[in-house]
């Protein structure tokens, strides 16, 4: 973990020692206070909502079952990790559209990791690199290239009706 290595058994072993902290109430997932509102009006828009993460789903699910916000997992369509494939692999985007029914080039990825980005647009996937406290910083190149946002306010989707 310390080598921040994004194994799929690893993922796994930490969402499974993350169920009891979440249950117990110890662990609550933090999740900024934009993302509600956005994700609740790109789904009055008619649009779907998909979780990516190098976390197991078990993960995903606690972190979301457990939030800051409360439990908010119906806001979301449903959830990937690296079973489907590496983040920074773009095969893997493809597979996730083909999971869900959807062309790739209809498909928004949301990181803040620039090899992820690089991989989900070598899929034809738009892509926005999002701006947070705490992530690792940019290249002045990775700023200049990428559509970045700091807020999902940013974001301006058109309806999918």
């Amino acid at each position: 973990m310390s080598l921040d290595r994004k194994t799929t058994a690893l993922k796994q072993l930490q969402g499974h020692m993350w169920r009891a902290a979440y249950a117990t109430g110890h662990v609550k997932g933090e999740v900024f206070e934009d993302v509600v509102p956005a994700i609740r009006k790109w789904r009055e828009a008619g649009m779907k909502v998909y979780i990516y993460s190098s976390g197991s789903v078990e993960a995903q699910k606690l972190l979301f079952g457990y939030s800051t916000e409360g439990d908010i997992l119906e806001l979301f369509d449903g959830h990937f990790d690296t079973k489907i494939g590496p983040k920074v692999e773009s095969e893997s985007y493809r597979r996730i559209a083909e999971s869900i029914g959807c062309a790739t080039n209809n498909i928004l990825f949301l990181t803040d990791v620039p090899r992820e980005a690089n991989a989900a647009e070598e899929a034809d996937t738009h892509v926005a690199v999002v701006i947070r406290p705490g992530n690792a910083g940019l290249t002045d190149d990775e700023k200049s290239y990428y559509s970045l946002i700091s807020s999902f306010t940013e974001l301006f989707l058109p309806s999918s009706t």
